[in-house]
C-alpha cells in the first residue's frame, strides 16, 4: 500500500525540521524520514558536542593560566574526561530530544524512522512502506571522508564521529588533516593533556585562508606544544606496538610519527550513495554531491536538495539558509537565490577565526583596485585586558566602490566581532557607513572603524 503526501522531507538535520514546520503550517500533509539521529550533524556529531568540548578545554587552559591573572591555584589541574564527555553528551541529547518532541507534536506531520530509498522520481521506500509525493526535499547530510591512503585499512583510526565516544585521554593523538575540524580537535586534546601532532599534506594549514592567517594559526598551535608537520608528502599507516605508525616523509623532521590514536580529519562526503538517486534520475557530481540550481532544485522537477549534500555550503547556518530559500520561494512567492548568500564562517580554535567574504588572495586575483588594513590583536585594548593578544584583524575593500570585499578576525571574540562587518556587507553599504559608527568600549568590535580608517591601497 502506498501512502500519499503533499511533501516528503528526507533527513531531520538543520534544514529538514524547519521546512516541515513551514510546509505543515501552510496546510500540507508532510512526512519526514530519519534513519538515525534527529538533529543531524550539528546536534549529534558536529557543532554542539565539539564546541561543548572546546569550552571544557578552554576552562582547563584558563585554569592553568590562573597565575597570569593573579589567581592562585595550588593543586595541579586535572581533566576528568568522563565528565567532559558526559557534559557534551547531555548537551547533544537535550537538543536531539527537543527536535524529536517538536516533530512528533507537529500537526500534519508523519514522522517515519528508517532508511529512505527512491523507487522513482516521486516515490520513496522505507522498509516495506511506500511513500509518494509531488515534492521531495533531501536533507541527508554528510559524514567523514576516509581516503584510500596506504595502510588505512590495517589500523584503528578515529573520525570526528567516533572520537566523541572517547572518555579517556589519548597519550599521543596524531591528527591527519590540517584544516578546520582537525585543528579544533588538535588544540582541544592538547589542552586536555595529550601529546598532539598535526600532519598536513599541503604546505600550510587551512590552505583556503590567506597565508598570514595560516601562519598565525600555526604559531598559536605550536605555542601550546602541538607539533605541526606540513608538506607530509607520503601519508600512510602501519600497526605499531605503541599504537599506529603514521608515515609522514616530510621534507624535514622524522619520517614517521607514532601515536596511540589517529584522527582522520581529511574532509567530508555526502550521504548520497545509498538513496537510490539513480532510480529517480537525480544527478550528482564527481564527489557525490547532488547537483542543484540557484534555487536548490535538482535536475528532476519536484526534488530539491538542502544542506551538506548539495555542495553549496557545509555549515549549519548555510543549511538553515537553504531551508529559508526554499520555503520563501515555494510559500512566499519570492525569488531568493543561493548566489545571493554572503558566506561567513568560523574556525573554533582559541582564539577563534571569524571570516566573511573574499580572502585578500582571492580579492587580488579579481584585478580590482584594493584597499587593505591590518592590525595585530596586541593593539586591541579588550584583548590586552583579557591577556589574549594572539592574532590580528584584517579588512579588504574595493577602492572604487568602497565596498568591503572580505575580512578576517583571528583573535579573541573574532567569531562574534565579524558579524558587524558581515551585516554591513549584507546591507550593501559602503565601508564609511561602518567607519563612522560609534561602537562600545571596551570591545573587540570597537577597533573595526579604526581599521577601516587605516585602509591603504595595495601595491
Amino acid at each position: 500500500m502506498t501512502q500519499s503526501f503533499d511533501a516528503i522531507v528526507v533527513g531531520a538535520g538543520q534544514a529538514g525540521p524547519s521546512l516541515a514546520g513551514r510546509l505543515t503550517a501552510a496546510g500540507m500533509k508532510v512526512a519526514i524520514i530519519e534513519r538515525k539521529l534527529f538533529g543531524g550533524t550539528c546536534v549529534n556529531t558536529g557543532c554542539m558536542p565539539t564546541k561543548t568540548r572546546v569550552a571544557s578545554a578552554y576552562a582547563a587552559h584558563l585554569a592553568r593560566r590562573g597565575a597570569d591573572y593573579g589567581v592562585s591555584i595550588t593543586s595541579p589541574i586535572a581533566v576528568d574526561m568522563k565528565r567532559v564527555r558526559a557534559r557534551a553528551d547531555t548537551v547533544s541529547t537535550n537538543a536531539r530530544t527537543n527536535v524529536e518532541t517538536w516533530l512528533h507534536g507537529m500537526d500534519g506531520l508523519t514522522v517515519i524512522e528508517g532508511h529512505a530509498r527512491f523507487e522513482g522520481p516521486d516515490t520513496i521506500r522505507v522498509g516495506d512502506e511506500l511513500l509518494k509525493a509531488p515534492r521531495i526535499f533531501l536533507n541527508v547530510g554528510g559524514r567523514a571522508n576516509v581516503p584510500d591512503m596506504p595502510g588505512v585499512d590495517t589500523v584503528s583510526y578515529l573520525t570526528n564521529t567516533s572520537i566523541l565516544q572517547l572518555d579517556t585521554l589519548p597519550r599521543h593523538l596524531v591528527v591527519v588533516g590540517g584544516s578546520y575540524i582537525g585543528l579544533e580537535f588538535a588544540q582541544m586534546y592538547r589542552r586536555f593533556g595529550a601529546q598532539v601532532t598535526v600532519v598536513e599534506k599541503g604546505p600550510r594549514l587551512i590552505a583556503r585562508e590567506d597565508e598570514d592567517v595560516s601562519e598565525a594559526t600555526r604559531d598559536i598551535l605550536i605555542a601550546e606544544g602541538i607539533t605541526v608537520r606540513t608538506n607530509a608528502t607520503c601519508i600512510g599507516f602501519k600497526p605499531h606496538a605503541d599504537g599506529v605508525a603514521v608515515d609522514v616523509d616530510c621534507t624535514s623532521g622524522e619520517p614517521v610519527v607514532v601515536g596511540s590514536h589517529v584522527l582522520l580529519a581529511v574532509g567530508r562526503r555526502p550521504n548520497t550513495d545509498d538513496l537510490g538517486l539513480d532510480k529517480a534520475g537525480v544527478a550528482v557530481d564527481a564527489r557525490g554531491m547532488i547537483v542543484v540550481d540557484d534555487f536548490l532544485a535538482t535536475n528532476v522537477p519536484g526534488i530539491w536538495a538542502l544542506g551538506d549534500c548539495n555542495g553549496r555550503g557545509a555549515f549549519t547556518h548555510t543549511a538553515y539558509n537553504d531551508y529559508e530559500i526554499v520555503a520563501a520561494n515555494l510559500l512566499d512567492g519570492t525569488s531568493r537565490r543561493v548566489s545571493d548568500r554572503l558566506l561567513g564562517y568560523a574556525l573554533y580554535i582559541d582564539p577563534p577565526l571569524g571570516r566573511v567574504g573574499m580572502t585578500e588572495t582571492e580579492a587580488r586575483k579579481t584585478g580590482r583596485k584594493l584597499l587593505v588594513s591590518k592590525r595585530p590583536m596586541t593593539r586591541v585594548g579588550r584583548a590586552i585586558e583579557k591577556d589574549e593578544t594572539k592574532g590580528f584583524m584584517k579588512i579588504v575593500a574595493d577602492a572604487d566602490t568602497r565596498q568591503i570585499l572580505g575580512a578576517a578576525i583571528l583573535g579573541t571574540g573574532g567569531d562574534e566581532a565579524i558579524h558587524g562587518i558581515l551585516d554591513v556587507m549584507n546591507a550593501g553599504a559602503a565601508y564609511p557607513t561602518l567607519q563612522w559608527a560609534v561602537p562600545i568600549h571596551p570591545t573587540i568590535s570597537e577597533l573595526i572603524p579604526t581599521i577601516l580608517g587605516d585602509l591603504k591601497p595595495v601595491v
